[in-house]
């Protein structure tokens, strides 16, 4: 590969995201799931998806002070993305869902409590670790812009199978450890809360 570079999306053409997103699930998702919750994404046209994340990006304004994520690129070609912002962003996470809150005991609301809620590399550059470097990207990101912890909430294989690639999208346990987060609860027997005080 070619020398690796994360660049906030504000700042990369909206084109390259959809670019690294495709036409798969991850393009028909638009990263829209976790911030609007089953209820309201479940019947919402993709195009409408679309749109909501090129607002929540702040599409082609490289002056804007925030976006919602990282464009991982390998040379000049887009081959990843992770979704990262302030905990209460994510509905899908926020409100009554165990995976975040099962045994825990915290102010939900805190918005300087951050998630990397979404991964996506680039069909034809899977299987080459740029999972490990988007999580290290989310890491510096949160931090950058003020975050005081960066939180994950990986999925793990069931009774010794896989983790297939549309559940992967939440991260790994194994991504997240490397970056530096350790794990602080187990709310389900497939899901896992990592943090990093940064």
């Amino acid at each position: 590969m070619a020398t690796l570079t994360a660049r906030p999306a504000n700042q990369v053409p909206f084109e390259d995201l959809q670019t690294v997103l495709g036409t798969s699930q991850a393009g028909r998702c638009q990263c829209q799931r976790q911030v609007l919750g089953d209820g309201e994404w479940w019947d919402m046209p993709v195009e409408e998806r679309r749109l909501r994340l090129a607002e929540q990006t702040c599409a082609d304004d490289p002056t804007s002070p925030v976006t919602s994520g990282v464009v991982l690129y390998d040379g000049d070609e887009p081959v990843g993305w992770v979704a990262v912002g302030p905990r209460p962003t994510y509905r899908r996470y926020y409100g009554r869902s165990p995976v975040a809150w099962r045994g825990r005991a915290e102010e939900r609301d805190d918005d300087g409590v951050w998630l990397a809620a979404c991964f996506v590399v680039r069909a034809g550059y899977r299987g080459q670790g740029l999972m490990y470097e988007l999580a290290r990207c989310a890491v510096d990101f949160a931090r950058e812009r003020g975050a005081r912890v960066l939180e994950g909430y990986p999925i793990v294989a069931a009774d010794g199978g896989e983790v297939i690639w549309d559940e992967a999208s939440v991260g790994v346990p194994q991504i997240f450890s490397a970056a530096g987060l350790e794990e602080v609860a187990a709310p389900t027997s497939r899901r896992r809360v990592l943090r990093l005080e940064l």
